[in-house]
């Protein structure tokens, strides 16, 4: 069984977010970057597929050469092979379409996605993939088993779960359940050593229509001051309620 995981390259959520030339663009200076996490749970349920049934597990990501650590290091999780798409991931259909590409070239059986990354929140990649190479689609898939060509995936609904059965070549939108965190691996010291030497493919885009982009930036309003009251003073704090904050 052959299975591609989708890198995203995404600011890591502690990082200090600033905007460049008039909030038009994102300032990477000092910002530190990782594998987006809905896809790093699926990098690792594609790690347990290739230990308990063999399966080659390639690593995909559209960017450009400083995404590269990110796909290293998904190599030093235990990934065989990684393809950078040399583009910027701009534009959610702009990203499916080159990753579509890749998918057919390869002949993969399994295309895990994160069900969003947590840069820009899109959540339409995994699903325009598989419409552009006509594969089932799964998305918020927190199970997947596979048996010859058939799967059996467990997606999360409102107010429950959903099993449902599907053929192989399928593409799923991952989410945390595929492994609990617990599950996560972090490279070791052989692993990092394997990952130099194990190939990272830089291949070119093929031309594709961006049918969006970025106008501005804009960070969410600053939290209001805050009254700090004390504990004995319920009058005072009654009075805030209904004078002030107009809530009783």
């Amino acid at each position: 069984m052959k299975i591609l995981v989708c890198i995203s390259h995404v600011p890591d959520t502690t990082s200090k977010i600033n905007f460049t030339d008039g909030d038009t663009k994102f300032d990477t200076n000092g910002v530190q970057f990782v594998i987006n996490p809905n896809d790093e749970f699926g990098l690792t349920r594609a790690m347990w597929f290739k230990e308990k049934q063999g399966a080659s597990v390639d690593v995909v990501n559209v960017g450009s050469s400083e995404t590269e650590p990110t796909l290293r290091k998904a190599l030093a999780i235990g990934a065989d092979n990684a393809i950078r798409i040399n583009a910027e991931a701009t534009d959610g259909f702009y990203v499916a379409k080159q990753l579509a590409k890749v998918v057919q070239d390869g002949g993969y059986d399994l295309v895990i996605a994160g069900r969003e990354s947590i840069d820009y929140n899109g959540g339409m990649v995994p699903g325009m993939v598989a419409a552009l190479i006509e594969a089932n689609f799964v998305n918020t898939c927190i199970g997947i088993e596979i048996e010859g060509d058939t799967a059996t995936v467990v997606r999360e609904i409102d107010g429950g779960k959903e099993t449902s059965i599907a053929k192989l070549p399928l593409v799923i939108g991952g989410q945390k359940g595929l492994v609990e965190e617990s599950d996560l691996r972090i490279p070791n010291m052989r692993g990092i050593m394997m990952a130099r030497k194990k190939p990272l493919t830089v291949i070119e885009p093929i031309e594709a229509s961006q049918g969006t982009k970025v106008v501005n930036f804009k960070k969410p309003t600053p939290k209001g001051e805050v009254t700090l009251i004390d504990p004995e003073n319920v009058g005072q704090l009654v009075e805030l309620l209904h004078n002030e904050a107009k809530v009783i």
